[in-house]
């Protein structure tokens, strides 16, 4: 086995052959992140499909399983303030009664996002990112706990505002570690695994939040509980202890890129790092390029993800936010009520799970979108229209509320492909950074659509929620149509071969000619 030196010794005569070889197309090094240098072969290695199925198995039992539950806890976290909503705690704070009120400890938090956006993805691409993510959850974890020593409407949107500020690494953090730890054809599948734990946390949610309903305090009806905590004190308490636990393991556990994998041999990592330099869009680069920043700003295809964010984190957020509240008003009982919230996370899971075996099976990303979001239209018109008059109309109402959640394959599906169709690290870091901005706009404005005098249908949010869609619908066929064009235009410039060698140059996606877009 070849020592770390001795790798650095071969990286050394690679680039001074091929200096010496003008015939010879070789990586730019002056161009590729230092770290990366020492693992990266100066024209390419091919990797056997057999080697290749070998270290993505490598990758996935280290890497994957950390991303996945970390989302879930993460979501998990946040969420549960709609569950603790019929658990007793707009009882307990005053002012929560009020909708109104109770919608800002939802925007609190997307709005504190907004705010650490920028810095988060700056840091996030200059520090050990598992180490950073660790750090954010123990912080993040620890502020959940306090939600429990909360009893009046500033203390809780104080929290949930920091609560906000340390959970803005999680999506970040996931798109860049997709995108350095997999090749572009698997990471509609990794980012779909981590996403759909938005339902997975619906789905145990609403488990657990049906055991913890079942503490009875005194200051609850009818009177005769003796627990020492409330429900909902209860449920913060311990999912964030559980965090907190879990926040230490990750620190131990995942490794901060492929160059840095101690878990891993030499030979592994330079042949991970390999393995996605056909992507096209590099591995790391800490370099700041100011043309980047430049054609990030006046890339089309930036503000169409941003588009495709709020046009789906509105509906979400505002769903998400007074689900229980709506499936409450439609005269189900509170244990019900939490019940059924499981029904939903199987609905958000099946939706997200289809999406990309649909993508997988025929390359379309923005036509599977464009499938999925007709039974939100359906949906939502039905609930507009329909009264609830009985049982058959509550249930058929119910299947309608379930049935607009496969929007989600848009937001998935739209994350992913930011990751893969932008190349360059500063233009890249710029894009997410954008994305979730509008990402937290969206997430910020939807309950506060959600009017007092609405409930409980909320006939203008959903009108609202319908001219989203349709913004969506438009957006998603200029942006495929812009793509094809793009693709067309490199292929009659330059030609439809493809050469992986410059993969790690850091170059933009539109400075590259071997870089083919994705839709």
């Amino acid at each position: 086995m070849a020592t770390h030196d001795d790798k650095k010794d071969i990286t050394q005569l690679e680039r001074t052959l091929s200096a010496g070889d003008e015939k010879v197309d070789h990586v730019n090094y002056d161009r590729v992140d230092d770290e990366i240098a020492k693992y990266a072969d100066a024209t390419g290695i091919v990797i056997s499909e057999e080697e290749d199925k070998r270290l993505k198995k490598l990758i996935d039992r280290r890497v994957l399983p950390i991303m996945v539950f970390t989302y879930f806890l993460q979501a998990l976290d946040k969420g549960t303030m709609s569950f603790a909503s019929i658990m007793g705690i707009r009882a307990d704070v005053p002012g929560l009664e009020k909708s109104t009120n109770f919608a800002w400890l939802t925007t609190c938090i997307y709005l504190a996002v907004l705010v650490v956006e920028y810095p988060t993805n700056w840091i996030i691409q200059r520090v050990p990112v598992a180490k950073y993510l660790g750090a954010n959850i123990l912080l993040w974890s620890t502020v959940l706990c306090l939600h429990s020593v909360c009893f009046s409407f500033p203390a809780l949107v104080s929290i949930r505002t920091l609560l906000g500020v340390f959970e803005a690494v999680c999506q970040p953090a996931f798109l860049i570690m997709s995108s350095i730890w997999y090749k572009r054809s698997e990471q509609a599948q990794v980012v779909t695994y981590w996403y759909m734990m938005n339902g997975a946390q619906q789905m145990v949610g609403g488990l657990l939040a049906y055991a913890f309903s079942h503490i009875k305090h005194p200051s609850l009806p009818p009177y005769d509980g003796t627990a020492k905590i409330r429900s909902w004190q209860a449920i913060f308490i311990t999912y964030g202890t559980f965090s907190f636990l879990w926040g230490c393991f990750v620190i131990y556990w995942l490794p901060d890129s492929p160059m840095r994998a101690k878990c891993f041999s030499e030979e592994d990592k330079k042949l991970m790092v390999e393995r996605v330099r056909s992507n096209q869009t590099g591995l790391q680069n800490k370099t700041f390029r100011a043309y980047q920043l430049k054609e990030a700003l006046t890339d089309p295809q930036t503000y169409c993800y941003m588009l495709i964010q709020i046009c789906t984190t509105l509906p979400t957020s505002g769903l998400g936010a007074f689900y229980n509240i709506i499936i409450k008003g439609l005269n189900f009982t509170t244990l019900q009520t939490q019940l059924l919230a499981m029904v939903l996370g199987a609905i958000i899971i099946f939706t997200l799970m289809t999406s990309a075996w649909a993508t997988k099976k025929w390359n379309q990303n923005l036509y599977t979108m464009l499938v999925f979001l007709i039974p939100s239209f359906i949906g939502t018109i039905v609930i507009m229209t329909v009264k609830n008059t009985n049982n058959a109309t509550r249930a058929g109402l119910l299947i309608s509320y379930w049935i607009i959640f496969t929007f989600w394959a848009a937001q998935g599906l739209g994350m992913s492909m930011l990751t893969r169709n932008v190349g360059g690290q500063t233009k890249k870091s710029v894009c997410i950074t954008m994305n979730f901005l509008a990402w937290c706009a969206g997430n910020a404005t939807g309950p506060q659509v959600f009017f007092d005098g609405d409930a409980p249908r909320y006939v203008k949010a959903l009108s609202i929620h319908l001219g989203c869609y349709s913004v969506l619908v438009a957006v998603i066929l200029f942006l495929r149509w812009n793509l094809v064009h793009r693709n067309n235009k490199k292929d009659r410039e330059f030609g439809k071969e493809i050469n992986v060698t410059h993969g790690f140059d850091d170059l933009t996606d539109r400075e590259n000619p071997n870089f083919r877009y994705v839709f």
